[in-house]
């Protein structure tokens, strides 16, 4: 028997079976209950089935509910048709009309939930990257009543580190899920920009201040949203973290300590021309960082302190692995019958291994470029990388020879090898180079053109001392697993 056929055939059962139970069971103790009574309850088993979403079930059980009122508690044991008053009539009308109308409150309600999930759920990643920066790992946990807007992300960056984020929107349903997903998206578009913590806060900001413009005065209110965003680079093991009125991440050290970092707070999303503080860390490698939101830490039984404490004390007791510091969290921390969403996003950290790194001073001369040429191509032949060998002489030679021109001294080079090769050419200049299509009569312009079509992606990084241009193409000499995910 078709297993859809089998579904429809036990809902009928319940439907009809449940009502005729619940007046059973009554039955013996009528006389101490008003018809009133007896319609309420039976309303009650209504509303229940259609809670679950099914709204023909929800309708044939009202039908039930009513011809079993009418049997039991009308006419006894008499023809369905044969009614002693009108009252009779009158209340069980009364009681199919409320169980239709909650069967239809219950099916609108169910639908909207559905959307809503959907929509969330379609809008957070479902696998996170695995990168050479961080081993990340993460939890989500649904409210019990309405969507939230929670969200976490982890983002690969140029130059091997990894940007972490979680955000909360304030409020539940759609509304709040919808909110989420352009909020993550923004925070995706802006990390393409390298921007530092602190700045792609500051333009987060505009863009909740630009939807709460086109809201206006509706019902819908201002958007009210939280966000704490780190990036972590596994060369100097640094992590730079800034937050916009969400709570603090933590630590835990590979020792076993855990402690909450002491980050300046900012203020919430939407509130404008504020200041966002970021704050750089040095942190050891197998190092964790721990991200969460507020429907982790408090609810309307316990207040934001003993979470907290809560939470610290459960760190000092968990191991290096991300999952299971997760699952521990989680077990330890979360409320029971929380009424807000929950992320949390764990990282454990990682470093460059030092032979994948060579760094050059370059001289603020021209006739310094061919000798760096030579010692550039003698150490991709040590990394047996002589496959990229000749881009990467012409991706060199464009960006060291752009910096000592245009740039300010002192010209640095440096070359990360992992599951791709990059190269990286600072200087102490902010002035950016950009993509220019030159004519077929222009004499200059077709460097950085030259660089775009050898290298997979390149872009410019601002630094508090000047700027760094960046260039990566595949290495297929390297094994796409880096040696640090073997690393237990």
């Amino acid at each position: 028997m078709p297993r859809s056929l089998v579904k429809r055939l036990t809902a009928f059962l319940v439907a009809v079976a449940v009502p005729l139970a619940v007046c059973a069971l009554l039955t013996p103790i009528r006389a101490t209950l008003s018809q009133t009574n007896v319609a309420l309850i039976l309303m009650l088993v209504v509303a229940a089935v259609a809670a679950l979403g099914h709204r023909w079930v929800a309708v044939l059980t009202a039908l039930s509910a009513a011809a079993w009122f009418i049997f039991f508690f009308t006419t006894p044991y008499e023809s369905f048709i044969r009614f002693k008053n009108a009252d009779d009539i009158v209340t069980a009308g009364l009681l199919l009309v409320v169980g239709l109308a909650v069967s239809q409150l219950a099916r609108r309600y169910t639908r909207e939930r559905t959307i809503a999930t959907t929509l969330q759920h379609s809008l957070l990643p479902r696998v996170l990257p695995d990168t050479s920066a961080v081993r990340p790992a993460f939890r989500y946990v649904p409210a019990e009543a309405e969507v939230g807007g929670d969200w976490f992300d982890v983002i690969p960056l140029p130059g091997f580190r990894t940007a972490l984020v979680v955000g909360d929107v304030a409020g539940h349903g759609l509304g709040s899920a919808v909110t989420m997903g352009r909020l993550r998206t923004a925070v995706r578009n802006f990390s393409t920009l390298d921007l530092p913590p602190d700045e792609l806060l500051a333009r987060l900001d505009d863009v909740v201040n630009q939807m709460d413009m086109e809201v206006g005065d509706s019902e819908e209110g201002t958007v009210t949203a939280t966000c704490l965003y780190a990036i972590y680079d596994p060369v100097s093991c640094s992590c730079t973290m800034a937050r916009a009125g969400h709570f603090p991440p933590a630590l835990v050290y590979p020792d076993g300590r855990g402690e909450i970092v002491d980050l300046p707070a900012g203020p919430p999303l939407g509130v404008g021309g504020l200041h966002f503080q970021a704050v750089e860390r040095k942190l050891p490698v197998d190092t964790q960082l721990v991200l969460y939101t507020d429907g982790l830490i408090h609810n309307r039984h316990r207040d934001i302190e003993t979470g907290l404490k809560l939470l610290c004390d459960t760190l000092s007791r968990v191991g290096l692995d991300p999952e299971k510091t997760c699952e521990m969290i989680l077990e330890a921390v979360l409320p029971a019958r929380s009424v807000d969403d929950a992320a949390l996003l764990v990282a454990r950290t990682r470093a460059f291994p030092r032979d994948g790194i060579a760094e050059w001073d370059i001289p603020a001369i021209p006739a310094a470029v061919p000798a760096l040429r030579a010692e550039v191509l003698a150490k991709l032949a040590d990394w047996n990388l002589e496959e990229t060998a000749f881009a990467t002489e012409l991706i060199l030679s464009e960006l060291a020879t752009n910096a000592i021109r245009y740039g300010t001294p002192p010209v640095h080079l440096r070359l990360l090898r992992d599951t791709s090769l990059v190269v990286e050419v600072s200087d102490s200049s902010s002035t950016s180079p950009h993509l220019r299509y030159a004519t077929a009569v222009d004499e200059g312009g077709r460097g950085i053109f030259i660089v775009a079509q050898l290298a997979e992606r390149w872009g410019t990084r601002f630094t508090p001392t000047g700027k760094i241009v960046w260039a990566e193409q595949p290495a297929p000499s390297v094994s796409v697993v880096p040696v640090l995910a073997l690393v237990p």
